[in-house]
């Protein structure tokens, strides 16, 4: 794929919402956000991430806050680019790339928008291979590279740009900010050159987006289980396939916090899975027992369909498969466990991965 046109919306906002592990945004509507801006502007070219030369200015550009809210509360492709066009203008570069800060269902096509918009390409490649719920928690943090200068935008018009300290300072500021703006604002932060892009992001990422929602639609059409297909995908693992039956959410600074109870069915006949998330999903246990955590992936996807369930998304009755699959090893550093790992989430116990 060297380019991003209107019919692999679809695709990409479906595999989007796999990567996301419940997080990451309403697909729909990035995709009716995507679909517009590439009416209006024109395919977006998507560059490799070993493409991106050194001297790139790489800036990557996102939607922060509760993906609860963001149902009712629908961001405009204008905000967009005003977060992209803020933040250049104070940092006094040309921008020469987009990028994703996430693979989540909007983050990974907000990009998209804002390519379009900018008349700017595309870079294959995410910041953190999956969605995770706070901004600090993304590769770059590992090497070195500053959250800030960061712009933060509303659909009023009102924006503003951070310089913090750190990268969690960076959170919590742009996370106060995000909630007076309503629980939802547009951002873009982690501006890098093309040398510190290839070394900190993800590869592949929109490309493999594409791949997983192309795979689902093609495995429903030759009417076999996607949900297979995914996890082979992947390199993944089944965890649990059961019935959704209690989700208690609620949004508190900022997030979707909750869980949800399954109870079992086929051969989980008679056991439960409780999923615990913030906007994404955290830790899967089965009968109070540990059976995949963070920094892994833990997505629920409609048992038939094979189509990602959101945490907001959740509901009653829903019938579900629960699967785990391996993040990038970069995560299972000891900074990576300290950045993104179960403990920092609250939950005293050490990752429990998919080969775990």
């Amino acid at each position: 794929m060297r380019e991003i046109t209107e019919h692999d919306l679809d695709d990409i906002a479906r595999g989007a919402a796999i990567l996301g592990t419940g997080g990451g945004g309403d697909p729909y509507i990035g995709r009716l956000l995507a679909s517009s801006a590439v009416r209006s502007h024109g395919p977006v070219p998507l560059v490799p991430l070993a493409d991106v030369p050194d001297d790139a200015v790489v800036l990557p550009v996102a939607m922060m806050g509760a993906p609860t809210v963001m149902i009712e509360k629908l961001p405009s492709a204008e905000q967009v680019g005003l977060a992209a066009r803020t933040l250049a203008g104070y940092l006094g570069k040309e921008l020469t790339h987009i990028a994703c800060a996430e693979a989540g269902g909007v983050n990974s096509l907000i990009p998209v928008v804002a390519a379009a918009q900018l008349g700017l390409p595309l870079v294959d490649a995410d910041g953190m291979g999956r969605a995770f719920p706070e901004l600090q928690m993304v590769l770059p943090t590992l090497y070195g590279i500053r959250a800030t200068p960061m712009s933060i935008a509303d659909e009023k018009g009102n924006r503003g740009v951070l310089d913090t300290v750190d990268n969690r300072w960076a959170e919590r500021l742009a996370r106060s900010a995000t909630i007076d703006m309503g629980c939802s604002a547009m951002i873009s932060n982690y501006a890098m050159s093309g040398g510190q892009a290839r070394e900190s992001l993800v590869p592949g990422t929109l490309s493999l987006c594409a791949e997983l929602g192309a795979l689902v639609r093609a495995a429903r059409e030759a009417h076999v289980d996607p949900v297979s297909r995914v996890i082979e995908r992947l390199g993944g693992r089944r965890l649990f396939s059961g019935k959704v039956v209690d989700v208690a959410r609620r949004t508190v600074t900022g997030f979707a916090r909750g869980e949800a109870k399954l109870s079992g069915m086929d051969g989980d006949s008679g056991a439960e899975l409780v999923l615990r998330f913030q906007n994404e999903h955290l830790v899967a246990e089965r009968d109070g027992v540990v059976q995949a955590s963070v920094p892994d992936l833990i997505c629920t996807l409609e048992r038939e369909s094979g189509e990602a369930v959101t945490t907001e998304g959740l509901r009653y009755g829903q019938r579900v498969t629960v699967l785990a699959a391996p993040a990038d090893p970069r995560w299972h550093t000891p900074e990576g466990i300290a950045l993104a790992g179960p403990r920092y989430f609250g939950y005293d116990i050490d990752p429990i991965g998919v080969a775990g």
